[in-house]
């Protein structure tokens, strides 16, 4: 002890943050006692896995609610034994601790409602309440035992953290007590951001409600493994969700039509397989630009290239959001991201028709492939809300030796593997690969370095390599028996670095190609039509000849004649909504500029000499911003209307 100073005092924050684990324990299982009818746990073992998991989660609430405490009991302030200082600990760790703690209490009866953990919406929905007293009293009679539960809790949190007491020292400031304390600080607060973030892997994003859900099997499970403050705090700043009233809702409807039917087509069933292909943007693909006469224009997909002149192609493509779980959520769930992203709001776990779903009612096997760590993105997670039948990552792959070091599994053997998984399912099958080579740093395998073109900007050598890959899949796929009944298609999450002017314009950002090929090309031309991700979905179950009613924001590519071609997306902090010769730009309540269809540069808005055409984009704007907000937020991402 004389040899490390502050030693006691580590020691007892560490016991003081380990209460709240316990604690948080409890009310998990509190939790899942009061909603066990509404959440399906096979055993104790599984329920023990979900709590197990569930410290993730805890983690990084604790270290949010905790972070001025354990700033203040690590600092080296030569008084931080002192009594009155350890009493200002006190009160501060139980200011923050009980008022955190409490909200998981209240989804002890609220979750049966809502039937997802409460967040920043719950909040926002119980401001416009004026009889908040009276509630709180209703509440209080008609649930005194979760009240009692709580106090009780409390009660006994209070009485353990008071046994973990620091024995008052007087310390003598030199320089072995602060070197200590810094060095002790600074290895806490890392931690702390490792604890926050969920991990301390490059290839994944600070965790979100979304991934509770990759260690479930049951997707209302997923409230098992979390805790009410962390849905909270994950959700304080991304509910952008509220419900805007501009039009009736037959005339939303009429220029929306969010209920689809198509029957063009002889109903069918062959496989579909969809690559979405990491940061692949447009500006990249030679048979997507040609005729936009871009000076020194270089394309770097030769097989992608090889292969439009056999597909039908959209060369006015445009991604619905800006990052890969966007991506994700518009081709296969027909769902945009704009000022926030749909999956991190308070709403993805809800009921949603998707490709997934739809084609799983058709008899299809569906799967999703991604060779990056299980869960990273999001993917796991929100793949088992859509409900895909396997997930197959890194874990799966198993096989470390071809993994790049930064994100997962580098293509070409990832894509083999991926071929070779689907010739051993029985058909019809529907899957989908999120590829991973084309990311920042943007690496090829040292084997191939030099063999692709660097380009003009970092990305372009691996989108090399992708296109590669691509290749070397479709030469190993072709011999196999599902090819020929295969419907493929090639999109991109997002854009990237830009080399060219052309697309450095706010309108032509975060543009995609989008390919459909069927080895009979029965599917062949160029289209130069608007076109984004959220008509994928509508288009395959067009091609496909799929008769009944769905819920779409998209439209088919081949077939619709109801709705007008269109894009609709979010930059430069407005929805920007694109059809025919014009592009309206829209603040969420009206429009605030107009612009040609070709000045992508936004270099001259007419909305001074706005006409009936103009007039009609705005109330098409109107209607689907109020449209996705209303179907998000009362949860009827299906056919119901």
């Amino acid at each position: 002890m004389k040899k490390y100073p502050r030693i006691e005092e580590y020691k007892t924050v560490a016991i003081r943050l380990l209460l709240a684990y316990i604690f948080y324990t409890i009310a998990r299982v509190l939790f899942y006692f009061y909603n066990s009818s509404l959440i399906k746990v096979d055993s104790v073992m599984d329920f023990l896995k979900l709590c197990y998991h569930g410290l993730t989660f805890d983690t990084t609430t604790i270290l949010y609610v905790n972070g001025l405490f354990i700033l203040m009991s690590i600092i080296p302030l030569l008084y931080n034994t002192k009594k009155h200082f350890q009493k200002f600990l006190f009160y501060l760790y139980f200011a923050t601790n009980l008022v955190a703690y409490a909200t998981n209490f209240i989804d002890f009866i609220y979750y049966r409602y809502t039937f997802s953990r409460s967040t920043r919406a719950s909040l926002d929905t119980l401001e416009n309440e004026s009889n908040k007293l009276l509630l709180l009293f209703d509440f209080l009679v008609h649930f005194w035992d979760v009240f009692l539960w709580f106090f009780l809790l409390a009660y006994f949190w209070i009485f353990l953290y008071k046994k973990t007491k620091v024995h008052q020292k007087t310390e003598i400031p030199n320089p072995k007590y602060f070197g200590f304390s810094i060095l002790s600080f600074l290895l806490i607060v890392t931690l702390c951001i490792g604890g926050i973030r969920g991990d301390f892997k490059k290839s994944t994003r600070p965790i979100n409600i979304l991934d509770a859900s990759r260690y479930v099997t049951n997707v209302s499970q997923s409230d098992v493994v979390l805790n009410t403050p962390f849905s909270i705090i994950r959700t304080w700043n991304t509910n952008t969700f509220q419900k805007v009233n501009l039009l009736p809702k037959a005339q939303v409807d009429s220029l929306l039509v969010p209920i689809k039917q198509y029957s063009n087509n002889p109903a069918a069933k062959p496989n579909i397989v969809i690559f979405i292909l990491e940061s692949f943007g447009r500006e990249y693909c030679g048979a997507f630009n040609k005729g936009k006469n871009i000076p020194d224009y270089e394309g770097y997909t030769p097989f992608v290239d090889s292969l439009a002149n056999h597909s039908l192609i959209f060369t006015n493509a445009y991604a619905n959001g800006w990052k890969s779980i966007h991506g994700m959520s518009s081709i296969i769930a027909g769902i945009p991201s704009f000022q926030n992203a749909f999956t991190s709001s308070p709403y993805p776990k809800q009921k949603i028709e998707s490709l997934v779903s739809v084609l799983k009612t058709q008899g299809y096997d569906t799967s999703f492939f991604h060779g990056a760590p299980n869960g990273s993105m999001g993917f796991l997670g929100f793949g088992n809300i859509l409900g895909y039948d396997h997930y197959y990552g890194k874990t799966e792959y198993n096989n470390d030796a071809d993994f790049d070091g930064v994100w997962g599994i580098w293509d070409e053997p990832f894509f083999q593997y991926f071929n070779k998984t689907l010739s051993k399912k029985q058909q019809p099958f529907m899957a989908t690969l999120f590829s991973v080579s084309s990311h920042e740093p943007y690496k090829v395998p040292e084997k191939y370095e030099g063999k692709f073109p660097t380009g003009k900007v970092n990305i372009n050598e691996s989108i090399g390599y992708t296109d590669y890959s691509l290749k070397q899949f479709f030469t190993a796929a072709k011999k196999q028996s599902w090819y020929k009944n295969t419907i493929f298609v090639l999109v991109a999450d997002h854009g990237n670095t830009i080399a060219y002017e052309e697309y450095r314009k706010e309108f032509n950002k975060n543009t995609v190609p989008i390919l459909f090929f069927s080895p009979d090309e029965k599917y062949v031309g160029v289209n130069n039509d608007w076109a984004q991700q959220i008509d994928i979905y509508p288009t395959l179950l067009d091609m496909i000849g799929y008769q009944k009613p769905f819920r779409s924001w998209g439209r088919s590519l081949i077939s619709d004649k109801q709705v007008a071609p269109f894009v609709i997306k979010y930059g430069s902090n407005r929805y920007q909504f694109m059809s025919g010769d014009y592009i309206c730009t829209f603040d969420g309540k009206k429009a605030i500029g107009f612009y040609y269809a070709n000045d992508k540069a936004m270099k001259n808005n007419l909305i001074t000499k706005r006409n009936v055409v103009m007039d009609l984009l705005e109330l098409r704007c109107k209607a689907f911003v109020q449209d996705y907000m209303d179907r998000i937020i009362d949860k009827r991402l299906t056919t119901v209307k």
